[in-house]
């Protein structure tokens, strides 16, 4: 019974420190931007980055890679990326909030790669721009419309923007293009939308839109989901509106057996859910 009892109160205050209410885990990992510090991958993946590259990429979005001290005072108020990227100098390291067995070997703090003598090496980027655009925010609400920045009127360049939708564990989320209308190019490489069936923009990848045709209906396989839109520094459009709207977990039949979802959403493979 000690031992139940001494278990459950190292795992209440674990759920504190990380701000557990209404069913929804509100974790630093969320906070993709702060003090001026962001992170960046290529747009063709992660770890992608020459140390050039990655401080074109910086530069090219109006600020310039991040120094040790800037990236560890963003850290400090919550910032927390677990990939690593190129700092200012050709210096390599990511900041971790929570230790965690997956990521940072267990400790906080900067995990500092230290100086690289072959800057040909390839990681993410991390940016800082204090005073660079920014929009998006973090919902947990059943439903919500998205609007680009400045709706209805067109978006501006330079946008970095971040929705992150956290729901109730087993629930799914339903999202909707109602409007859209975003620089058009080949390969989306200008401005573009992208959705994330994860609760970052590393991992659970759906797609990358631009143009002014309107998308299917997405649906997360899980209670969290990401939308990020970047605009660069030339050309704008419309924007548009996306609504979501939270699926609640399909009843269990009397025989015990789940049922199948009707009807035309496709959900992804894969699982993503947050305790």
């Amino acid at each position: 019974m000690i031992v139940l009892i001494l278990s459950f109160a190292l795992v209440w205050n674990k759920a504190q420190s990380w701000g557990f209410k209404d069913g929804v885990l509100h974790n630093s990992i969320w906070l993709e931007r702060a003090a001026g510090v962001y992170h960046r991958e290529a747009r063709t993946g992660k770890y992608q980055l020459t140390y050039l590259e990655a401080k074109a990429v910086c530069e090219y979005e109006g600020g310039r890679l991040a120094t040790y001290q800037q990236l560890e005072a963003a850290r400090k108020i919550g910032f927390h990326v677990c990939a690593a990227g190129w700092m200012a100098k050709g210096r390599v390291g990511y900041p971790i909030v929570k230790a965690g067995t997956n990521c940072g070997f267990g400790k906080t703090g900067i995990i500092d790669y230290g100086f690289r003598l072959n800057r040909s090496e390839r990681w993410d980027a991390y940016c800082y721009n204090p005073n660079g655009k920014e929009c998006g925010g973090i919902f947990t609400d059943s439903k919500h419309i998205f609007k680009s920045p400045g709706y209805p009127n067109e978006y501006e360049n330079e946008q970095i923007c971040y929705w992150h939708i956290r729901l109730k564990y087993g629930q799914q989320i339903h999202l909707q293009f109602l409007e859209f209308d975003v620089e058009d190019d080949t390969a989306c490489m200008a401005d573009y939308l992208e959705v994330y069936d994860s609760y970052d923009d590393v991992t659970g990848f759906v797609g990358r839109y631009c143009g002014d045709e309107l998308p299917d209906d997405i649906s997360s396989t899980g209670n969290v989901m990401t939308l990020k839109f970047l605009s660069d520094a030339s050309v704008t459009a419309g924007g548009f509106q996306i609504k979501y709207t939270a699926v609640d977990p399909p009843s269990k039949p009397s025989d015990g057996k789940n049922t199948t979802s009707q009807g035309k959403i496709n959900f992804l493979p894969g699982k993503f859910g947050i305790l």
